[in-house]
């Protein structure tokens, strides 16, 4: 299981985020899947049933504006892509269709939210107001990758077994401490395996591109209209390496850094995590009115460090019959951080967890990690663990772990330690990995707007400059909005919303280099 303190998706809350690396694949020089008959599968599309408890449960998504729906289907995509004839596996697809006129349209325009692990069935409508312009000429489409929510789905622990999971101590800081952790990651790896043996090997991040270019065939289009967030431009990016000559307007943004492993991706977040922790604190304190969590942004920084460690061996009351421990308090600090609308949650978190509440830190802890207030948990953690240790070929050692903690700890004292103890999570895996970290240089794909966002925590924006440099000449161009959070679009923006509305629509490409604030 991922380490409950590694950052992931929590896709209908405060966006989403990736930690790993991907394979690095062979170039598709035709441009298609070899996928037999699947390609001229015909979709069954209906009005949406209320979310699996994979998806992370509740209730249909809502009508849409002007009397529409959303609707629903499933794709069947080959379980082994090396054996596109053989069993199939059933790819969960969300829609809602264009709401201008048919001659305008241009094509479905398919999101991956990120993760990975994130559904995309229940977080595209949670987000389809923001998307209302785009959808003025195109459907807009989302999935399940495999793995994820309704698609063949990767079951690990029950939930009251991750209850426990995700109450453990996430830093041990003895050779008891560290055997129990050690133990508990085992255990649940063993677990993945023996409920879902035969997915494992077949949700690395190659798969779900091929799953991807099936879906464009199935959708009627020549090429793949894309909008890929955080763990989403890893894959547009992988998409983008086997299938350049179909790659039609494409956004990538939070952008993943593709020339990193897993290690320097968990260090990166690190510093992310920090630089988000340092802005909010100098935020609180820089307002007119008093910062009721400290008095300077070091005073905030410091009381934290002391709850955290206070937690480590007294944890405080919760959300019944669960307490607030430190690992949870974590979780909930990092979930906070990926958008500044969170901010205000973690002062008051922050301010009752002083006085012996910790109900709404706990209540964001459980938003990172899937669990709905009926104590079910989606299968994000599960999907997540699964498709990052497929991808990642690097496998590091407790002894690994404790050589890197200075350096985590330098780059954040407050996150430094659960990120680099993170790192043992793929390592009784069942599945080896596949590669230090993706290809995807991309000649002869069309132009690919790549939009980094210098206050991302999860993302760092050194990333953006990276996946432009990595995709190729001609192909990245590179926009750089200075702002706070996880992703820019979400951000609204103006400048921001008016690039990528006016690539997706019109074909207009910005210039590189352009800076939005």
């Amino acid at each position: 299981m991922p380490n409950p303190s590694r950052p992931r998706a929590a896709a209908v809350t405060a966006a989403v985020v990736l930690l790993s690396s991907v394979l690095a694949g062979c170039s598709d020089d035709s441009g298609s899947n070899n996928s037999g008959n699947l390609s001229t599968q015909k979709l069954d599309w209906k009005d949406c049933p209320a979310p699996s408890a994979a998806e992370g449960g509740g209730g249909a998504p809502s009508p849409l504006p002007k009397h529409g729906t959303w609707q629903c289907a499933t794709m069947k995509a080959p379980l082994d892509w090396n054996k596109p004839k053989g069993d199939t596996i059933g790819i969960a697809l969300i829609r809602a269709r264009t709401s201008g006129p048919q001659n305008k349209r241009i094509g479905s325009l398919v999101f991956n939210f990120g993760g990975p692990g994130g559904s995309g069935v229940t977080t595209l409508p949670s987000f389809g107001e923001d998307y209302a312009t785009l959808r003025t000429r195109y459907d807009l489409v989302s999935f399940d990758p495999r793995g994820v929510g309704r698609s063949a789905p990767v079951k690990c622990e029950s939930d009251q077994e991750l209850d426990a999971y995700f109450q453990q101590d996430a830093t041990p800081d003895n050779a008891r401490e560290q055997t129990e952790y050690l133990d508990n990651t085992k255990d649940f790896n063993a677990a993945c395996e023996k409920n879902s043996k035969k997915v494992l090997p077949h949700v690395r991040t190659t798969d779900a591109a091929r799953d991807m270019d099936l879906m464009r065939q199935v959708l009627g289009d020549h090429k793949l209209y894309y909008f890929g967030i955080s763990y989403g431009t890893e894959l547009g990016g992988v998409y983008a390496h086997l299938f350049p000559k179909k790659v039609g307007r494409a956004v990538f943004d939070a952008v993943v850094d593709p020339t990193q492993n897993s290690e320097q991706s968990s260090l990166g977040q690190a510093e992310g995590f920090q630089l988000a922790l340092d802005n909010f604190a100098e935020d609180c304190t820089s307002k007119t009115t008093d910062c009721p969590i400290g008095d300077t942004a070091q005073d905030v920084k410091t009381r934290i460090a002391t709850l955290l460690k206070n937690l480590d061996s007294k944890p405080i009351t919760g959300i019944f019959p669960r307490r607030l421990t430190q690992t949870a308090a974590t979780n909930g600090i990092a979930q906070a951080l990926y958008s500044k609308d969170f901010w205000q949650y973690l002062t008051e978190g922050l301010e009752q967890a002083y006085q012996g509440d910790g109900r709404i830190l706990l209540s964001l802890s459980d938003s990172l990690n899937g669990r709905s207030e009926n104590g079910e948990y989606s299968n994000i953690s599960a999907a997540n663990i699964a498709i990052n240790c497929a991808d990642d070929k690097p496998r590091y050692s407790p002894g690994f772990v404790q050589q890197k903690l200075p350096e985590f700890r330098s780059a954040s004292p407050l996150f430094g330690d659960f990120l680099a103890w993170g790192m043992v999570s793929c390592t009784d895996w069942a599945v080896a990995g596949s590669g230090d970290h993706p290809d995807v240089s991309a000649p002869g794909s069309a132009p690919i707007l790549v939009v980094g966002n210098t206050g991302d925590p999860a993302t760092p924006y050194e990333g953006a400059k990276k996946m432009v440099d990595a995709l190729g000449p001609g192909v990245g161009v590179e926009l750089t909005y200075k702002g706070q959070g996880h992703g820019s679009y979400d951000s609204k923006n103006k400048c921001v919303q008016g690039a990528v509305n006016g690539y997706l629509l019109d074909g207009r490409v910005p210039k590189a280099g352009t800076v939005c604030s």
